[in-house]
């Protein structure tokens, strides 16, 4: 397809054809499903994969458009066809993941896929939006079918707790995030991003009312993103949820966050940076700090998980912290590592699990596991160490990148804590691995010559983190171009809404 142009954007669907496609894929393997047995759900999942991957190769034909559809609602630029593709390959590796996963657990499939669709839209949603109210609208798609995805093993009660804590926890996000699209309304007289942008290029940049709205917005990406101290529903959201669903959440839930969080804050509100650098370099110290020191104490392997991508909300915030274009990419660059090196370290933990059973999240129950299953014992490893930020893989590379970022803009002592963090961050990684090569015990034997769909996630897991480390320079322009391409539409956008 052909980049599209700023003449034919405003009128026509094209733009957003990749989520009409993920919304009627929804509405249709919902009706699909009616009368299909929780065991014979796999149908329901091939079905929903093929969706995904319509939807990828429509979002490809958005890569390299510039515009706006629907009077500025939706951005037509690198940047949302970015994540966009970034959000679809998430899904899909959650998909092939729960292929066997849903029927083992009796989940229902019909209520399962489609949940996860409608979640996928809204976080495509938040990427694409032009406007504050469409990332609200896209934000809460996605976190009301998350909030259902967590508590989705009915008869567990810390499925249902994950769930109603989510969803309280939630829905007071909600209402901070609210009151900060009001206020920046008020003080603005718009809720769409261009014009924001070019009001606060005038004389504006001190009221008081915008401030407020900023601090607002801070707390709603904030408890989005799992930054402390936004952070207390995530480790028992994580460690009650379907472990599918706690991956879902560690990557398509935080990409989704941060494609909105990056575009409010890095893109449009700029000129007012030196407004809030300060309490976004305060949330990247503590959240990489107390993220990685919580972890140090965990014997749970999703609650452990569940810390360390708090950690990791850290260092994406140290990169939000220097605010430039540089960090603004190095930021994607690092999303795309970390999507596939949680993705298969999740994979891992469904692998290791027992078959139809919640048990087997215990890393007592890794001892040994290079003796039973020396692959799986090996993939984790590898995510693990990417983890960790070992060369030459992809975790490496992406620190390497935020770090050198938050350098280049003065940020010497946030850089100094996020290295500290990263070491510290070694001991419950490298804990994990001992116990995988060097004790006795753990669970029987875990196999995935019957979960074909499962070992193809995490062999196509392990071959991304490998080769986005050993080759980043693809990866690193896409992100680079993208981003740039989202802080040159401003005055394109404007343009669109003045015709």
């Amino acid at each position: 397809m052909k980049p599209l142009s700023l003449a034919s954007i405003n009128f026509a669907w094209l733009p957003i054809l990749p989520l009409i496609i993920v919304a009627v894929a929804a509405m249709v393997v919902l009706l699909a499903g009616v009368g299909v047995e929780d065991e014979e759900s796999e149908g329901l999942g091939w079905l929903t994969l093929a969706s995904l991957g319509v939807a990828f190769i429509f979002a490809l034909g958005l890569v390299g458009g510039t515009g706006v559809a629907f009077a500025g609602e939706i951005a037509v630029d690198g940047f949302s066809a970015f994540f966009q593709l970034l959000i679809l390959v998430a899904a899909a590796f959650v998909v092939l993941m729960s292929l066997d996963y849903a029927g083992e657990n009796r989940l229902s499939g019909a209520e399962y896929y489609s949940l996860i669709l409608f979640s996928t839209l809204g976080m495509m949603l938040m990427a694409t939006a032009g406007d504050l109210i469409v990332i609200f609208l896209g934000l809460e798609t996605m976190s009301i079918a998350v909030y259902a995805l967590a508590g989705m093993r009915r008869r567990d009660p810390r499925s249902n707790e994950a769930a109603i804590k989510y969803f309280l926890l939630g829905a007071f996000s909600t209402g901070f995030l609210l009151y900060g699209i009001a206020l920046i309304y008020g003080a603005t007289g718009t809720v769409k991003l261009a014009p924001i942008h070019a009001a606060l290029s005038a004389s504006m940049a001190g009221n008081p009312l915008l401030l407020l709205g900023l601090g607002m917005l801070l707390i709603g990406f904030g408890f989005k993103v799992a930054a402390v101290p936004f952070h207390t529903w995530t480790p028992d959201v994580y460690e009650g949820a379907p472990t599918p669903v706690t991956a879902f959440m560690a990557t398509g839930v935080k990409i989704g966050a941060f494609a909105g969080f990056v575009r409010v804050f890095m893109v449009n509100l700029g000129p007012i940076s030196t407004h809030w650098h300060a309490a976004l370099w305060v949330l990247a110290a503590i959240t990489m700090t107390a993220g990685n020191l919580i972890a140090l104490v965990q014997t749970n392997i999703k609650r452990m998980l569940a810390y360390s991508a708090i950690a990791h909300a850290g260092y994406l915030l140290v990169g939000m912290t220097a605010a430039a274009a540089y960090a603004g990419s190095a930021i994607m660059y690092y999303l795309i590592g970390y999507a596939f090196t949680n993705l298969g370290a999740f994979a891992v933990v469904i692998a290791v699990e027992r078959r139809g059973a919640a048990a087997g999240d215990s890393i007592s129950d890794y001892r040994g596991l290079a003796r039973r299953s020396p692959a799986l014992a090996a993939a984790m490893a590898i995510f693990l160490l990417s983890l960790t930020g070992v060369p030459p893989l992809a975790g490496f590379v992406g620190k390497f990148y935020i770090f050198s970022a938050a350098l280049r803009s003065g940020y010497v002592g946030l850089v100094v804590i996020a290295v500290l963090n990263s070491v510290t961050s070694a001991y419950y990684y490298f804990s994990v691995i001992v116990a995988i090569y060097m004790q006795e015990g753990g669970l029987g034997h875990p196999t995935l010559s019957t979960r074909p769909a499962l070992a193809a996630a995490i062999g196509l897991a392990v071959l991304a983190t490998i080769l986005i480390g050993i080759y980043p320079e693809p990866y690193v322009s896409a992100a680079s171009s993208a981003f740039n391409s989202a802080l040159g539409a401003g005055f394109m956008h404007m343009t669109a809404m003045l015709h």
